[in-house]
């Protein structure tokens, strides 16, 4: 077995055990084993605020006439509401492997890679142009974009997703370093107790 598929594993064991099956924000979370997995490779779950929802169904629409399959998480219309529901929610589903990227939008986008980056397994990324979208893909292993609606147009937050979604990780000491990231995180999570326990 992997270690990227032990500590997937153990993501997705925490990520259940923590949240329940279904989590707060969604009953109907797919019951599929992740088993390790980043999704399949073409699946994104999108979710937004209130302020970022006229954007995210742009970008639904816009990703799925190019063979996405997208999973929305919300919100579903422009009645206010709180942004780490729906960030909480992406993020769950990239680290417990049923959606392969996520993408968030508030109005900043800010608040929501906070909230996500909470969540053990995910790399949220703030992308505000081209660059900041390539960098977090191919340096940082990016699996989860945030985006504010409130800085950027539509027409550059569609560039700006695709640009994220088509850009590859990058190898060598750029990977040594996303590495050094999960250790980061396992010190604080107790996986690293869980994997000496077991070894």
């Amino acid at each position: 077995m992997s270690m990227e598929k032990q500590i997937r594993d153990l993501v997705a064991q925490a990520v259940t055990e923590a949240l329940g099956p279904s989590g707060p924000a969604s009953p109907s979370l797919p019951a599929a084993s992740p088993q390790g997995s980043r999704g399949a490779p073409k699946t994104v779950a999108i979710g937004a605020d209130h302020g970022g929802y006229p954007l995210k169904e742009a970008l639904v629409q816009c990703l799925r006439q190019r063979g996405y399959a997208v999973t929305d998480c919300g919100t579903h219309s422009k009645e206010a509401c709180d942004y780490p529901d729906f960030a909480h929610e992406v993020a769950r589903r990239v680290a417990g492997g049923f959606c392969r990227e996520g993408i968030l939008i508030d109005g900043a986008g800010i608040g929501s890679a906070m909230v996500a980056n909470k969540v053990p397994g995910v790399r949220a990324a703030v992308g505000y142009d081209l660059s900041s979208a390539r960098n977090s893909r191919e340096h940082n292993h990016a699996n989860v974009l945030t985006l504010g609606a409130g800085l950027i147009g539509g027409a550059l937050a569609q560039q700006i997703v695709l640009e994220w979604l088509e850009t590859p990780w990058g190898p060598g000491r750029h990977a040594r370093r996303v590495e050094m990231i999960t250790a980061v995180e396992r010190r604080y999570t107790g996986a690293e107790d869980r994997k000496k326990e077991g070894a």
